[in-house]
């Protein structure tokens, strides 16, 4: 009993993390056609948004929302900057891949020097701790395996039942039958952005209140989140969502089976074997990009 609470739970909060993370990455694929590799560091930024808001004496309820707002004009701000003025290149996802890393580098060393190297953490959503199945977890965590299909929920209502939304997945079906019927394009790849920007930071918040704050903490999810897109498809933004939570299943059964060292190596044996049998991804239909 415990070994199955011990894995249900460890997967369910692995997978909410990573959810989280790769449904902006391919929230900003399907609709500009890119990748963005700055968006580890708005993990990392929007946790540390957080720890100086509650450093500068705000509680907690008013400092996340705060730092997510900040984090999604950073994204909006990083699109104005590094991408927009590419965008119509023949090698743009080339271009921006460079652009996004170099503005990544950039965002981190200044968070270093601002900060400070020392780690730090921001306030759990909850405090305390609970047994469950026989395992004693924290009412963070818990919260975030709550937390998370809500905001995914809200993402897809959005996406589907809005104009602004509606416009989004237009763009991403395409792009210049959206510029024919009128819409702004140039505004929606920013909303995009910022809202990829936004859903990092939240994931940063959450992971920040759960382990310790570093500047090159959003390193190793960003590595996930394109695991798990790949592994879901780039082509829709429902199979990242899945393929998440798969992951988060079997690194958690990796982990309790075989041991934090061989996890990795067996995640990308799984990576490879899925590239080599069905190299558009597990839930995916084949189609081209669009936010189904």
């Amino acid at each position: 009993m415990n070994t199955a609470a011990d894995i249900l739970f460890g997967g369910l909060f692995q997978g909410s993390l990573y959810a989280m993370m790769a449904v902006g990455l391919a929230l900003v694929w399907t609709t500009i056609g890119v990748f963005n590799f700055s968006h580890g560091v708005f993990m990392m930024l929007g946790a540390y948004l957080a720890w100086q808001f509650v450093a500068w004496g705000l509680p907690a309820y008013v400092a996340f929302p705060l730092a997510v707002a900040g984090m999604a004009g950073a994204g909006w701000l990083l699109q104005a900057t590094v991408v927009r003025p590419l965008i119509g290149r023949a090698n743009l996802v080339l271009v921006v891949v460079i652009t996004t890393l170099a503005a990544g580098s950039l965002i981190e060393n200044g968070a270093l020097v601002v900060w400070g190297p020392r780690s730090k953490q921001v306030p759990p959503l909850l405090e305390g701790n609970i047994a469950l199945g026989g395992i004693g977890v924290s009412l963070h965590q818990i919260a975030i395996i709550v937390i998370t299909p809500i905001i995914l929920a809200a993402l897809w209502f959005f996406l589907t039942r809005t104009r602004l939304g509606l416009a989004l997945r237009a763009v991403a079906q395409n792009e210049d039958a959206s510029r024919l019927v009128g819409l702004n394009v140039t505004m929606l790849y920013a909303l995009a952005f910022g809202i990829a920007a936004a859903l990092a930071a939240l994931a940063g918040i959450f992971l920040g209140g759960y382990r310790f704050m570093t500047p090159v903490m959003g390193a190793d999810p960003l590595l996930k989140a394109l695991i798990v897109v790949v592994f879901g498809g780039i082509s829709s933004i429902s199979g990242p969502i899945f393929a998440a939570y798969v992951i988060g299943f079997f690194e958690a059964i990796c982990s309790y089976y075989f041991g934090l060292y061989w996890t990795p190596a067996l995640l990308f044996a799984a990576l490879i074997l899925t590239l080599m049998v069905k190299p558009e991804g597990l839930f995916t239909s084949g189609r081209s990009r669009g936010l189904a």
